[in-house]
Formats: C-alpha cells, sequence, structure tokens
C-alpha cells in the first residue's frame, strides 16, 4: 500500500479523499493555496504545505510547486481529485518522471482520451457506440466539409478536439452557417484550448445524459459499476444526478457496459474512469471519456458499496482489482443534489463567511462537504460547496428522502443554490424519470 499520498486538490474531494486514506492507514500531505488555509482537510491531514497565493494558475494549477510539496514531504503519490490537474498528461508525466505515483491513468492514456478526435476512434476500435460524425479532424476544403454535413445530416454541431466544460462547442442547422460557424469555432478553440483541430458530429435533439463508471487496474482487468444519469444540466454544467439511470433499454445497456469494459482492456486503463454517452431512442452514443474521479461518484458508491476513491488507492499502489464483476450487485437508488454558494436565479457566485451550518442526517444520507460554521468561502475558486447524496430501496424512496434532506440542510450567511434544488426534486417532469438535457435550461427559460 501506498505509504505517503499528497492531495493536490482543495474542497469536498480533498476531504474525501483524506478519509479513503485514513481508512487504508495511509499518512497524508495536504497542500492549500494562501486563500485556503482554514479548510477542514488541511486541519485534519498528516502534514499541510502552503503551495502559493489565492489563485488557481499560481497554486494548484501551479506543477513545480506541487512536486516541490511532494518532495519537502517525501510524499510517494499524489492524487489530483478532479478539476484542476486532474487530466493533464504533463502533470502525470511529471508526477511519475520525479519519482511519484500518479494516483490515475498514464499520461498516454490520458493524452488519447484528453483528445476528443483520438478518443472517439479508440472506442470505434473497441467497439463502443459514437455518434455519426466526420471520423477524425474536419479537412481545410470547404467542399469536403459541406460533404461530410451532407453525409451526416443536420443539424450536426462542430466540437473542438481538445474541448471540454462545454467550450468550444456549435450548432448548425443549414448549409448556410456551416463555414462560417467551422471557422468560428477553430478560431475560439484555438484561443481556449491552443489547438483549432475541430471534428463534427450529429446534433441530437432531445438525447440524455448518461455515462458509465468503470474501474481498471491496468493489468487487464477492469469492471464497470453500471450507470448514471446526468441529464439535469445548465450550460452543460451537472446539478443534479442519479444511479442507475431510469428507463434504458436492458440490453442497449448491457452492451454498452461490456462495450466500457472491454474498451477499458483496450487501451490498457489504469484506475477510476467514466464514460460519457448521449442516449436517445434507445440507443448510446459516446460522447467523451473523463480520466479521473467523478464530482459524482457517491451516487456509483450509494448503489454498488464500492469505495471508488479506496480502490483508486489500491489500484495505484499496484495490487490488480479485489473486485470481479460478478461481485458488484445494484442496490437500490441513489440521487445527488451538487450544492453551490451561488444565487439561485442570477447563477452568480456567493462567496462570503458561513454564519451557521447544519448537514442533514439519518438513513441512507450523505453528506460530502468542506463547510462548517465560521469557515469563509473564497471568491477564487468554482461554487461547489457540498453534494447531498441519498439512497432509497427504489427510485421513489431515494427522492422522497432527498426532499427531506434538502428541507433539512441549512447554510446560512451567503446564497446557495438549494431552494433550486428543492425545486427540482419536486417537479413532475423529473419525478417521472429519463428528461432529457435540455430540460432545465427550458425549465429555468434560458433557452
Amino acid at each position: 500500500m501506498l505509504e505517503k499520498v499528497l492531495i493536490a486538490n482543495r474542497g469536498e474531494i480533498a476531504l474525501r479523499i483524506l478519509r479513503a486514506c485514513k481508512e487504508l492507514g495511509i499518512r497524508t500531505v495536504a497542500v492549500h493555496s494562501k486563500a485556503d488555509r482554514d479548510l477542514i482537510h488541511v486541519r485534519l491531514a498528516d502534514e499541510a504545505v502552503c503551495i502559493g497565493p489565492a489563485s488557481s494558475a499560481a497554486s494548484y494549477l501551479n506543477i513545480p510547486a506541487l512536486i516541490s510539496a511532494a518532495e519537502v514531504t517525501d510524499a510517494t503519490a499524489i492524487h489530483p481529485g478532479y478539476g484542476f490537474l486532474s487530466e493533464n498528461a504533463n502533470f502525470a508525466e511529471q508526477v511519475e518522471r520525479s519519482g511519484f505515483v500518479f494516483i490515475g491513468p498514464t499520461a498516454n492514456v490520458i493524452r488519447l482520451m484528453g483528445d476528443k478526435v483520438s478518443a472517439i476512434e479508440a472506442m470505434k476500435k473497441a467497439g463502443v457506440p459514437t455518434v455519426p460524425g466526420s471520423d477524425g479532424p474536419l479537412p481545410d476544403s470547404d467542399e469536403e466539409v459541406l460533404a461530410i454535413a451532407e453525409r451526416v445530416g443536420y443539424p450536426v454541431m462542430i466540437k473542438a478536439a481538445a474541448g471540454g466544460g462545454g467550450r468550444g462547442m456549435r450548432v448548425v442547422r443549414d448549409a448556410q452557417h456551416l463555414l462560417s460557424s467551422v471557422s468560428i469555432t477553430r478560431t475560439e478553440a484555438n484561443a481556449a484550448f491552443g489547438s483549432d483541430v475541430v471534428y463534427m458530429e450529429k446534433y441530437l435533439e432531445k438525447p440524455r445524459h448518461v455515462e458509465v463508471q468503470v474501474l481498471a487496474d491496468g493489468q487487464g482487468n477492469a469492471i464497470h459499476l453500471y450507470d448514471r444519469d446526468c441529464s439535469l444540466q445548465r450550460r452543460h454544467q451537472k446539478v443534479l444526478e442519479e444511479a442507475p439511470a431510469p428507463h434504458i433499454d436492458p440490453q442497449a445497456r448491457e452492451n454498452v457496459l461490456k462495450a466500457c469494459v472491454d474498451a477499458c482492456v483496450d487501451i490498457g486503463y489504469r484506475g477510476a474512469g467514466t464514460f460519457e454517452f448521449l442516449y436517445e431512442d434507445g440507443q448510446f452514443f459516446f460522447i467523451e471519456m473523463n480520466t479521473r474521479v467523478q464530482v459524482e461518484h457517491p451516487v456509483t458508491e450509494m448503489v454498488t458499496g464500492v469505495d471508488i476513491v479506496k480502490e483508486q488507492l489500491k489500484i495505484a499502489s499496484g495490487q490488480p482489482l479485489s473486485i470481479k464483476q460478478s461481485d458488484v450487485k445494484l442496490n437500490g437508488h441513489a440521487f445527488e443534489c451538487r450544492i453551490n454558494a451561488e444565487d439561485a436565479r442570477t447563477f452568480m457566485p456567493s462567496p462570503g463567511k458561513i454564519e451557521f451550518y447544519h448537514a442533514p442526517g439519518g438513513l441512507g444520507v450523505r453528506m460530502d462537504s468542506h463547510l462548517y460554521t465560521g469557515y469563509t468561502v473564497p471568491p477564487h475558486y468554482d461554487s461547489l460547496i457540498g453534494k447531498l447524496i441519498t439512497w432509497g430501496e427504489n427510485r421513489e424512496s431515494a427522492l422522497t428522502r432527498m426532499r427531506n434532506a434538502l428541507e433539512e440542510l441549512l447554510v446560512e450567511g451567503i446564497k446557495t443554490n438549494i431552494d433550486l434544488q428543492k425545486d427540482l426534486v419536486r417537479d413532475t417532469e423529473f419525478q417521472k424519470g429519463g428528461v432529457n438535457i435540455h430540460y432545465l435550461e427550458h425549465k429555468l427559460g434560458l433557452s
């Protein structure tokens, strides 16, 4: 087992990683910016190192500072969490080159899956269903681009190969606007991601966002932990998730789960990962793979009983998978509401001091959060301040628990999106299950 892990992140995921390390008897190093010295995991870690000022670029994205912190504390491994450098192949490479274990896939696999074009090519080869499209980067020839769009069929979406987080995407509904949209997307992609490579996909009108959680040890063993539905989104940012995804065609589910496991073996995947799909009319279409632990991993843990972060740590220590596919059984249903420090109507961030905090409890209720009364939410980072997760024997009971838990959750002193979440879990269409990725924006009048 790993001796000492440096947690290269902050907030709730840093605390989540620290707890998993403590259960496995692994010592911990918390790194933090000057703005984050009061984070709870910093207080609980065996050692803490300040790595720079509040700015992410000067602290949590500062690779030399992170590696130096690992060196001075004699850490043996680095866990990147999610966000920040978690899917940065150069960081993974430098960590390994410096003599530390990177808790995640190899740099080559991160690069392969980080480029959407190469990822789609790899998935096609592995038998994972993909969205009809250009089958590679768009050529420079206008005639060829127009021909590809005619073959795929309008509407189409132009996407940056190096894109992410909902950026570098443009929907085109007719040939008249195609070439200008390709040009604009190339320019935006180059500015945002340092690459102007774009590709084309068929634009699905009303798909759902369904993803498959996998674990693989890089030694030829891989399993799936079933699926999640993450369709409630605002501007491509997830708001509420559940597991398993409701109303999925059983045969389509079985096929895609097997394909994801086979793909992990095919590409030599190591660690926890997530295959993201659009699901429409009983069909799955691969869109990307996240090579890290997901924000929404707790719903999968609740319905499978598998501690995903502990499995990451075991795999990184060189152990083969301790779980066989036959060991993974679905049990009940789970929901996760992301709690953000933001105005529920305008979505503007709301940093500030927490005057009072009370977390809900009871059977089947889990609160992953770094909040405490008196803590000050800084203005420098993502607005996520917690995740409320509930489990029930079935979807209805899990949803009832979520409604009650949201009523019990108290965060005073700043604005939060708790009222929005209360509204969503009472929404008639959501209660039926299976709303599409555009539903929330239509509900909020944003589209």
